[in-house]
């Protein structure tokens, strides 16, 4: 089964369905308590969001603006709380010499040129991270980074996987 097929099951937004927030330009309202913690888990006053489809919604309005990461709609604009990176990279599959990811919020990408994979540190440690859209990123979560240690290849004391045609450095 396909990563597209899976992302249909959970019932996850298509990428080209979402709102288009690089349009929206409301004035900024305040902050609202909403957190997205190391894992990607979203939290409303202090309480799991347990709704995925929720969750998605969310995701759906998220943008960067700067250094802080804004719910957007036509009207509003609030401040939210991201600990690391706002996604997780859950799922890997190879199809040849591309690599495809599933976000945890439903975004699916092929590493390569638009999707670069990127080193960031965390604790010290370089960890592989991906630009998702317009600035969001997504950290790997253990399950997707196990596979792409699996899948990559040692050059003079590096580790490297090939996807797209592209080769990138995973530590």
């Amino acid at each position: 089964m396909s990563l597209q097929d899976l992302s249909v099951l959970a019932g996850m937004v298509p990428n080209d369905s979402r709102p288009p927030v690089e349009l929206w330009h409301p004035e900024h309202c305040g902050d609202i308590d909403i957190r997205i913690d190391r894992r990607g888990d979203w939290y409303h006053d202090g309480g799991l969001i347990g709704r995925p489809a929720l969750v998605r919604l969310f995701a759906s309005i998220l943008r960067k603006d700067g250094e802080d990461y804004v719910l957007v709609t036509p009207a509003e604009k609030m401040r939210i709380q991201v600990e690391d990176l706002p996604f997780q990279i859950v799922l890997l599959e190879r199809d040849g010499d591309a690599i495809h990811a599933i976000t945890n919020v439903g975004d699916t990408l092929t590493l390569g040129l638009k999707h670069p994979l990127q080193l960031s540190e965390v604790d010290g440690q370089p960890l592989p991270c991906v630009e998702i859209r317009a600035g969001l990123m997504a950290r790997f979560g253990r399950n997707a980074y196990y596979q792409l240690v699996d899948w990559a290849e040692e050059r003079a004391g590096r580790y490297w996987v090939t996807s797209a045609g592209q080769s990138f450095e995973i530590g």
